[in-house]
């Protein structure tokens, strides 16, 4: 592992240098919250899903990182309740992206370059953006420790060609409520499958959650910072195409605190095991297409 990349890795944990702004994506009939940096013209924008019994506001930090590093981050605010349609908040998702594309942001000097879009989620999140991606041609997609929805997300992961970072923690990677080994093995176009060292998969969520009385984890500041490196350098390569951040787009390469994982041997492995129950979480999150 060279000393650039973890130097590279250890400055994405960071904020990057543009000063951000926040806005109001219902002043253009999308319920949801958008970050972007203070100006610029043609920049990448990502459209981030949240997950279940969240919103938008519990992952300000990774949203406001985003921004940071010139991105227009932008998130719906919509699907919270206990039972979801993700097929909805992945039109939601869609939609959020039509916006940050079509309209000028802040006081009309921002504006989002329409081939540098990509989505991005956390959890039911994620898989609403992979449902997204099946309906539009986007630069990258972004699951972090997806979970199972309806549709599945690997059912439709065969048909999307763009490039995917999918996300989950080393210690539940291969467990029912994680879907991060099938979608990867799905995946039409280049995948790459990380597993985080010492992450739960709601590690990422900020605040008090209504589903932490369902034991569902607290939020986890180191989990967070090194998931919003682990994105930020996989989008500078795929959306941008800086080729200084190649490694965080490269199946072979070794980033610390993570490792790669190929779904096609952990398959192998449990092929002979006997199929696990769905836990209550995961049964009630798909029970609404």
């Amino acid at each position: 592992m060279s000393a650039s990349v973890k130097s590279l890795l250890s400055t994405l944990t960071t904020r990057g240098p543009h000063q951000v702004l926040r806005g109001n994506l219902g002043i253009a009939g999308q319920p949801g919250v958008v970050y972007t940096p203070a100006k610029g013209r043609n920049l990448p924008a990502v459209a981030f899903g949240h997950g279940w019994l969240t919103g938008a506001g519990n992952y300000r930090r990774l949203l406001e990182h985003l921004a940071s590093w010139g991105y227009v981050a932008a998130a719906p605010d919509t699907e919270r309740g206990p039972i979801p349609s993700h097929l909805n908040l992945a039109n939601d998702l869609l939609t959020t992206l039509d916006i940050c594309a079509g309209v000028r942001l802040g006081t009309g000097d921002i504006s989002v370059h329409p081939d540098r879009l990509a989505l991005a989620g956390h959890a039911m999140g994620a898989g609403a953006a992979v449902i997204a991606a099946s309906q539009r041609e986007v630069a990258a997609v972004a699951a972090l420790f997806p979970a199972p929805t309806a549709p599945s997300a690997e059912s439709l992961a065969p048909g999307i060609e763009a490039p995917a970072l999918i996300l989950a923690g080393s210690s539940d990677i291969d467990s029912v409520s994680s879907n991060a080994i099938p979608l990867a093995a799905a995946w039409g176009g280049p995948a790459i499958l990380r597993s985080v060292e010492k992450a739960s998969p709601n590690g990422l969520v900020e605040g008090r959650r209504a589903l932490s009385a369902l034991g569902a984890g607290k939020y986890e500041p180191r989990t967070e910072r090194l998931t919003r490196a682990l994105l930020t350098g996989f989008l500078n390569y795929t959306v941008l195409g800086d080729k200084t951040y190649k490694p965080f787009a490269d199946p072979e390469a070794l980033l610390p605190h993570s490792e790669i994982v190929d779904p096609e041997a952990v398959d192998e492995e449990h092929e002979a095991e006997p199929p696990q129950k769905l836990p209550i979480l995961q049964l009630v999150q798909a029970l609404r297409k």
